[in-house]
């Protein structure tokens, strides 16, 4: 295996691990909570979770940064979705993570206007939403990606389905009507966005192995003597 693609697959392996132990905080994180809350109201101010929370948001931004830098050759067929690669979107979301992280909400997590408006739930809604949204771009992004069909159609399905089910749930929290539903539906959403990114780490592990197998092979055959 060429140093590259070493330092890709190991990349992306810390990566992969990173974000599955952020996952598994986060719900454990959840569970611990007997309540209809959304998963930003983890990090709120008061938050018996809170560190938690934050810690896991960290796990995400670490880990999704070295994957996007292990995955950084795979671009989009579509010209439309290929101003930039995944690997830029998934930086990108790693950004607004790492500040939502660190401007977490306020008790409650109320939203920002009227008489609760306060400029700190909006840094955080707004960087937590606009995170979502790159990701989003992301996997959509990877959905039309070069050489990696299997990836391409779980990045579609996967797209699709945190779309609606966070935009749903987005709703529910606007307009205060099924906040309950609305709670289990983004943390659905959440679940598959980061599920998404694990498998985008596993699947370009396995994208490097197989890619270096025909080098090894030809190494192989060239070093084995030749019968007479």
């Amino acid at each position: 295996m060429s140093r590259r693609a070493l330092v890709d697959v190991v990349a992306s392996l810390i990566g992969s691990v990173l974000v599955l132990a952020a996952l598994i905080i986060i719900w454990a994180a959840r569970l611990t909570i007997h309540a209809a809350i959304y998963v930003s109201e983890l990090g709120a101010t008061g938050m018996p979770t809170a560190k938690a929370f934050e810690l896991s948001l960290l796990l995400i931004v670490a880990g999704g940064s070295l994957i996007a830098f292990a995955g950084k050759d795979i671009r989009s067929r579509l010209r439309i979705l290929a101003a930039w690669t995944p690997a830029v979107s998934l930086w990108i979301a790693s950004g607004f993570f790492l500040v939502a992280s660190q401007v977490t909400c306020t008790a409650g997590c109320p939203l920002p206007y009227g008489p609760s408006f306060d400029w700190q739930d909006v840094t955080h809604i707004t960087c937590a939403t606009l995170a979502f949204v790159a990701a989003c771009w992301g996997m959509l992004q990877t959905s039309f990606a070069l050489d990696h069909r299997m990836l391409a159609r779980f990045s579609l399905t996967m797209a699709i389905a945190v779309g609606v089910i966070a935009g749903i749930g987005g709703l529910c929290s606007i307009t205060r009507i099924q906040v309950a539903f609305g709670s289990v539906l983004e943390l659905v959403a959440t679940t598959l966005a980061i599920a998404w990114v694990i498998v985008l780490g596993v699947s370009i592990i396995a994208a490097k192995v197989r890619a270096q197998r025909p080098v090894m092979s030809s190494s192989s055959r060239l070093a084995s003597p030749t019968s007479t």
